[in-house]
């Protein structure tokens, strides 16, 4: 397992000779509570991932007994990082997201690192060790895949704090569990075990602690070891897009530039190889995505 260079606060990234990269959230002493600073660092590390072809997956888990414990509520002023006297309007936000004050002092700082981990073109899972509760669970549904530990304890707990789903979790979490079990979660602001958890099918698996990370390392390899990058890029592009389109035609028109593109690419090799019977050798880059919408 190779290093990256040391420069951050919050977090630490390994990557392995496959490209299967290990992001651990890491703060231990403060289970993994999430900060500004740790959002700010996520957002950039997933949209820097996503132009890196030395990372090909991603895995995110926590250090020590936890995954996330949510908000880290000891900050001075507004522990979300708003600025208050914003006052803003959904116009605001609509014409002018990405400027001052908005950018900053109204954007959810969560939702942020959610679109980043959505729009990153690599199979992303979440290992979850242990609590993981508020943003700590919010942010693993934008994440690809969701693999539990025994010890994981999962809460959409913002009822209890008078505040409401954030991370793009509305979008998110009706589609991975369906609108009812996301209603009777949040409504309940219960804290679920991880074999409720996989009940509800919010959960792939259930492990024992000390199976968790090497099972999520094991299927990311799986996911990237003599797969084209591109059309496994593509591939998560045109599911997650599927999900709400208005109709079948409307992901035809995507599915055949998809097709079209990945043929007269690394299809090519894949073809000669299976012919061949041997490994394809591919040489698409996800940094390198052609446009299919």
């Amino acid at each position: 397992m190779t290093s990256a260079p040391v420069d951050h606060d919050t977090l630490s990234v390994a990557t392995d000779d496959d490209g299967v990269c290990t992001l651990t959230l890491d703060r231990p002493e403060a289970l993994n509570a999430f900060t500004v600073t740790m959002a700010s660092e996520l957002e950039h590390f997933f949209r820097s991932a996503a132009t890196d072809d030395a990372i090909r997956a991603i895995v995110v888990t926590g250090s020590g007994r936890a995954f996330c414990a949510g908000m880290d509520l000891s900050a001075e002023g507004n522990v979300f990082g708003l600025d208050e006297d914003a006052a803003p309007t959904p116009a605001d936000l609509r014409d002018h997201l990405t400027e001052a004050p908005y950018q900053d002092g109204v954007r959810d700082t969560g939702g942020k690192v959610a679109l980043a981990i959505h729009a990153c073109p690599k199979p992303v899972i979440a290992a979850i060790n242990g609590p993981a509760v508020g943003i700590g669970a919010t942010m693993t549904l934008a994440m690809d895949i969701r693999m539990a530990s025994t010890k994981a304890r999962i809460g959409f707990v913002f009822g209890r704090l008078g505040i409401v789903p954030e991370a793009c979790s509305s979008y998110f979490l009706p589609r991975i569990v369906g609108l009812q079990q996301a209603l009777e979660w949040v409504y309940s602001a219960e804290v679920l075990t991880a074999e409720a958890a996989r009940d509800g099918r919010l959960v792939r698996s259930v492990h024992e602690p000390e199976d968790l990370l090497p099972a999520a390392l094991d299927l990311a390899h799986s996911f990237v070891v003599g797969r084209s990058p591109v059309a496994l890029a593509l591939a998560k592009q045109l599911l997650y897009a599927g999900t709400s389109a208005a109709s079948p035609l409307e992901m035809h028109r995507a599915d055949s530039l998809a097709m079209w593109h990945t043929s007269v690419g690394d299809g090519k090799e894949g073809v000669a190889a299976f012919r061949e019977k041997r490994d394809p050798d591919f040489t698409g880059r996800a940094s390198d995505l052609p446009q299919i919408f």
